[in-house]
């Protein structure tokens, strides 16, 4: 169950309250009770971070965040609670922390927030951002898609699809800044995903911003887009133009490797109520009948 173990200590929890004498009874947890409990364990997470604005330091990045009044940043250990905890997605250690919009909390359920990383393989040459051809790149994402699936298969996380661009990449030549979005869609959750991608290039490596959005969220994001690519900067000597072919290792992609590498996707709130809802319930009546520890055993 992995992602899943906390939320199931939730669901063993509520079921020991339900146990009754009578076995001939069966305690029923409606589905507007499972979510309430859901909602009450996402709550006591969020309690225990600190939002934070103003200037960021990134320091494994060389780059500074600039957060203003209506964002807020989470560092990297509340964002993996977020990512992990309250979202279900599989572990990971990558992210340098999360930015919001001032006016959402993670759990809300128009909520989408941006995933903070830094990938340090180079300088990346930018001269092939002109000739690229985005429907065949579009193509071999999905059929490169299918590979990543079979591991999620193996370690019980839902598949996903690469179903189109919900935006066309676009390269910023004098900024140094790549943006596309793509329209995904999980196995086992109702609607599509929105994963907007930023990509921020450096001396030596580049930020990688991913929005973790529903599809209706799209209009929004991109009205606040130009925001959001005013946060992020890389400091003095860690620049773009600060980037020495003498001493500084070029990365072995350009601008079509970035788009075209792994799908780096993540699930948010939205889209978890209702694959939570079928596993809790599930955990919930394995509680009643005294089938919990076997369940669980393994994570």
């Amino acid at each position: 169950m992995k992602a899943w173990s906390h939320l199931a200590g939730c669901g063993l929890l509520i079921a020991s309250t339900l146990a009754i004498a009578n076995t001939d009874e069966q305690p029923v947890l409606s589905e507007a009770e499972m979510i309430q409990q859901y909602q009450l364990y996402v709550e006591h997470l969020w309690d225990n971070m600190t939002p934070q604005q103003g200037q960021i330091f990134l320091d494994e990045s060389g780059a500074v965040l600039n957060v203003p009044e209506n964002f807020y940043y989470l560092n990297s250990t509340d964002a993996r609670t977020v990512l992990e905890d309250m979202w279900g997605n599989p572990p990971g250690e990558d992210t340098l922390g999360m930015l919001f919009p001032s006016e959402y909390r993670p759990y809300d359920d128009n909520a989408w927030g941006v995933d903070i990383a830094y990938v340090e393989e180079g300088h990346v040459n930018d001269e092939d951002a002109d000739s690229i051809d985005y429907d065949d790149l579009l193509s071999d994402m999905q059929d490169s898609l299918e590979d990543e699936n079979a591991l999620r298969r193996e370690q019980d996380y839902p598949t996903i699809e690469l179903v189109g661009w919900a935006e066309t990449p676009h390269y910023d030549a004098t900024q140094h800044q790549l943006y596309w979005a793509k329209q995904l869609r999980f196995e086992d959750t109702e609607g599509d995903t929105l994963n907007y991608n930023i990509r921020k290039l450096g001396r030596e490596g580049f930020l990688q911003l991913n929005f973790i959005a529903s599809m209706e969220s799209l209009p929004e994001i991109n009205q606040r887009l130009d925001q959001v690519l005013a946060i992020p900067s890389f400091t003095e000597g860690s620049r773009y133009a600060d980037y020495n072919p003498d001493t500084d290792h070029l990365a072995a992609y350009g601008i079509g490797g970035l788009i075209a590498g792994k799908v780096l996707a993540k699930t948010g709130f939205f889209a978890i109520a209702l694959l939570f809802l079928k596993k809790f319930w599930f955990v919930a009546l394995a509680g009643l009948f005294g089938l919990g520890k076997m369940l669980f055993r393994k994570k």
